[in-house]
Order: structure tokens, then sequence, then C-alpha cells
């Protein structure tokens, strides 16, 4: 998941560098919407692993 976010961050700074300001803009609100869900399914991994007494890595 955090390959997806590093690879449409990398689409939205070359596009805003060649000045696609839509497509830079819509591809760093899809890059903000992945990195969250992957850092809240983490978080619930995490508490998950711990309730049921395996340390998280």
């Amino acid at each position: 998941m955090f390959g997806w976010v590093v690879a449409l961050l990398i689409v939205a700074l070359v596009a805003g560098g060649l000045g696609f300001c839509g497509i830079a803009g819509a591809s760093i609100e899809i890059t903000k919407a992945i990195f969250v869900v992957a850092v809240v399914l983490f978080l619930i991994s995490a508490v998950v692993g711990v309730a049921r007494g395996r340390a998280s890595v």
C-alpha cells in the first residue's frame, strides 16, 4: 500500500513540475487518502496483535 503512496506522490510531483495542476492536486488527494487508510490498518493490526498476546513487529 505504501508503494502506491510513493508512486502517486511521484506522479503528483512530476505533474506539478510540468504545470498540470489538476492532475497534481488529484494525485496528492489520492495519496493522502491511501496513506491514512494504510496507517489506520496498521494501527488496527497492532492492537489486534497485542490483544491476542503476540508482540507486533
